[in-house]
């Protein structure tokens, strides 16, 4: 049986689920792409900007350049958000890593350098959450209620 086809929520179960995949790779440059999504999905990042939390996993909000509504990080190494991104191909992939954290599901992608990538699923605009290897989920713990709040779920574009 497949752990992570099952609906997670809590604390407890996202720290046993990063143990065994982690969360993903922040770029450590001062610098990230920007989505460009269309019109309808950049008013969604922008709601989702404006409830960000100020600290995730204990780091300070430390936004990447260039300035955008539709990134944002915290800490160094950065734990970075990207919103609008385009639907990753490994969705469609009934094998890969996914679960719930909190209400939200995601995907969970290891990077080459032991970082993760998680990106949302079943909500109108793909997240994309980039944690640092070595660094526990409790990112996705504290960005989920800000996901529900402005990401409205069902079926991105």
């Amino acid at each position: 049986m497949n752990l992570f086809r099952r609906r997670l929520s809590g604390l407890p179960v996202l720290a046993l689920l990063c143990a065994a995949v982690g969360c993903s790779s922040a770029d450590d440059s001062a610098s990230v792409a920007v989505p460009s999504p269309s019109a309808k999905v950049v008013e969604l990042c922008r709601n989702l900007d404006r409830v960000l939390p100020s600290k995730v996993d204990g780091r300070d909000r430390r936004d990447p350049g260039p300035a955008s509504a539709l990134t944002a990080g915290w800490g160094d190494p950065a734990i970075i958000l990207r919103c609008g991104v385009e639907r990753p191909a490994e969705m469609s992939d009934a094998n890969a890593d996914s679960g719930e954290v909190d209400g939200v599901a995601w995907l969970m992608q290891k990077q080459g350098d032991g970082g993760y990538r998680c990106t949302t699923a079943l909500r109108r605009a793909y997240v994309e959450v980039s944690v640092p290897s070595g660094d526990g989920a409790a990112a996705l713990v504290d960005l989920a209620p800000a996901v529900k709040k402005a990401i409205p779920e069902g079926i991105a574009d």
